[in-house]
């Protein structure tokens, strides 16, 4: 096989190359790739995934208001202006930039909007869930509501159930709720979001992406925790570890086709398997994600996020070669 020693690369649009033309389009500030690509969406899961990517791009850029003041009246314009406004939003509180309130209420108000536009669209609410993270005390109503369960916080679980009313079990839904909970009381607890996940990934029926996200929790804990030290390897090889990682493979790997499957939920499913020594499981995780590869969780790993890709490269290499090593067994 020549597949050895191929660098993996880190692309937004990965495997999708319909999104990569339309962010190819967008960077030289045409809008008409991007239309086009959004009206032939057609599934959710694709959809959130899609807006999502094209509007980080989007966001440095004027590329979305010029395609809004040609078509006004668009619903797909409404729903990515929300999307542009929420990533302005969460890079300035990122920068501690001056203006972070006053973008994350007009984040919160195009977001608003949009929920009357595309009242059928996960994605405005999907919006104003990330936009909860920017208030981790919890001052708006709306982002301290009960949970359906007795163990589980306070947080914005109603505008949760209006994502998972128009696409249940919502990926990125999910994800923004774990955001939340990182960042509630001003530094999260991490057993809250770790009992969420499971939670979550309780709930989810064979195949969805949520089985994946204690798999996140974990690595959370360990970004928290690293100075570094070899001691933080043994983090993979505990029990639970295992057990969350071989769940993930079974309940979601094992269901689905590579067309649905997130990136990132792919590296962080070979990550585990790899570092809980399940080489053989991990090299058949390693085979889905192909040429690409996104630097979390690996750039973890190492105090020099550059070596993001190298470390990706070992561990898939040590897992082919444990795994020709006992397909030769057999």
């Amino acid at each position: 096989m020549a597949r050895e020693g191929v660098r993996p690369s880190y692309d937004p649009a990965g495997p999708d190359h319909a999104l990569r033309s339309a962010l190819q389009d967008l960077r030289t500030g045409r809008w008409m790739a991007m239309r086009a690509l959004l009206a032939d969406t057609t599934q959710w899961s694709q959809w959130t995934q899609r807006t999502q990517v094209l509007a980080a791009a989007a966001a440095g850029t004027d590329v979305v208001r010029a395609w809004l003041a040609e078509e006004p009246g668009s619903v797909h314009t409404a729903v990515l202006h929300a999307r542009v406004g929420v990533e302005r939003a969460l890079r300035a509180r990122r920068e501690r930039h001056r203006r972070t309130h006053e973008l994350w209420i007009e984040a919160w108000n195009v977001a608003q909007s949009a929920t009357r536009l595309a009242p059928r669209d996960p994605v405005p609410w999907v919006c104003l869930l990330a936009l909860a993270q920017l208030d981790p005390q919890q001052r708006w109503e709306e982002h301290r509501a009960a949970a359906p369960e007795p163990m589980l916080p306070p947080a914005p679980w109603g505008l949760l159930a209006e994502a998972g009313k128009r696409d249940p079990f919502n990926r990125e839904a999910h994800h923004r709720m774990l955001q939340f909970l990182y960042a509630r009381g001003g530094g999260g607890r991490l057993a809250e979001a770790a009992g969420y996940a499971q939670w979550a990934a309780g709930q989810a029926p064979p195949g969805s992406a949520l089985h994946v996200l204690p798999l996140y929790v974990r690595v959370e804990r360990y970004r928290r925790d690293s100075g570094h030290d070899a001691a933080l390897d043994l983090h993979w090889v505990a029990e639970d570890a295992a057990r969350e990682a071989g769940r993930a493979l079974d309940s979601w790997f094992e269901h689905t086709h590579r067309v649905e499957r997130s990136l990132l939920d792919l590296n962080h499913l070979a990550h585990a398997l790899w570092g809980c020594l399940r080489f053989p499981d991990a090299a058949r995780v390693f085979e889905a994600i192909g040429p690409y590869f996104t630097p979390p969780p690996w750039m973890y790993r190492s105090p020099d996020r550059d070596r993001a890709a190298d470390l990706f490269t070992q561990a898939r290499d040590r897992c082919r070669a444990a795994a020709d090593g006992s397909a030769a067994h057999h």
